[in-house]
């Protein structure tokens, strides 16, 4: 399986880091081995003192599409769910100073947390649902689909053009406003429209 991320999809976060906001979406990946296994903690390597939380709305792909187009986009996936796309902002930071790829500040191992998976069919719209982080109880990224530059099913159309995508892909859509450092003993919780699909202790 492999995952395929989306940067910059909201206005309000390119925003906050004084990025430029993109004419089609920005995408990069992270293999396999960024997954947090289940029950794990989120350790803070060594490499960064800037490591920062991104709540991210995600799907999983459920049949093999290349270039799909977005009419029959929402026939390759029916689950979704929420996780973190973490990053080392300083790492990234170098990195996009010097031109230079992501993946070292985006990929380093344990850096996406996958939320428990709900079928989109119990949602009345997936255009219109919210998601949101919790750090310690306290709210600290709030998110709606709507204000997404891309939906989902324009996502997959996009994304399948350049990577096939197989059952098991995971596609995360991007941050809304809000990313922070986090720091040993916080605890991270994140919600769809109210179900809380993870819980993550930092160390």
């Amino acid at each position: 399986m492999k995952i395929i991320c989306i940067g910059r999809n909201f206005v309000n976060h390119i925003e906050e880091l004084n990025n430029e906001r993109p004419s089609e979406p920005v995408v990069f990946m992270k293999p396999d081995s960024a997954v947090l296994l289940k029950q794990h903690p989120f350790v803070i390597p060594e490499f960064s003192e800037d490591i920062h939380h991104e709540i991210e709305l995600i799907v999983k792909i459920n049949k093999v599409g290349k270039y799909i187009e977005p009419k029959f986009a929402h026939k390759y996936y029916d689950e979704i769910s929420v996780g973190i796309d973490f990053t080392a902002r300083d790492l990234q930071a170098k990195l996009k100073e010097k031109g230079l790829p992501w993946e070292k500040a985006k990929a380093f191992d344990g850096s996406a947390v996958i939320g428990e998976f709900l079928p989109k069919s119990q949602f009345i719209s997936l255009e219109n649902i919210t998601f949101e982080l919790t750090n310690n109880n306290i709210t600290v990224q709030k998110g709606n689909s709507s204000l997404m530059l891309w939906n989902i099913d324009e996502l997959i159309s996009y994304v399948s053009q350049y990577f096939t995508l197989k059952i098991g892909d995971i596609i995360f859509t991007g941050t809304p406003e809000g990313v922070a450092v986090v720091k040993p003993d916080d605890v991270l919780e994140g919600f769809l429209e109210g179900h809380k699909l993870f819980r993550i202790q930092v160390k």
